[in-house]
């Protein structure tokens, strides 16, 4: 394993046990025919909830061309697919624009959720 791998992992499990995470929620902001949508849906989405990032903040999915959800009129829209989004009661914490690839997403994530 990695050594940000197991920092990340170690951190999330800190999270999950000491505090109540359940609000924190990952917004993937997607659109019909972005290919790099598509490829985050191959190489990400399937194991997603199965993992320690995915039970800390679970994936919800939004359409870039449907209305703003109104639970999330305090965050800002996205202009752009996909742009991934970490909300925490309401509030936006951090966000990252585009699908880096499977390493470097997970890399990226591990410091989003960091800042819970």
């Amino acid at each position: 394993m990695r050594q940000s791998t197991v920092k990340t992992t170690l951190l999330l499990t800190f999270l999950l046990v000491g505090f109540n995470l359940q609000a924190a929620e990952l917004l993937m902001v997607e659109e019909e025919g972005c290919v790099y949508c598509a490829k985050f849906n191959r190489e990400i989405a399937p194991a997603y909830p199965k993992t320690a990032e995915g039970r800390v903040a679970p994936l919800r999915r939004l359409s870039l061309t449907e209305p703003w959800p109104e639970d999330l009129q305090e965050i800002a829209r996205a202009q752009v697919t996909p742009t991934f989004i970490l909300v925490d009661k309401g509030r936006e914490v951090d966000r990252l624009i585009g699908y880096p690839g499977d390493e470097h997403f997970w890399f990226l994530l591990g410091d989003m959720l960091e800042k819970l």
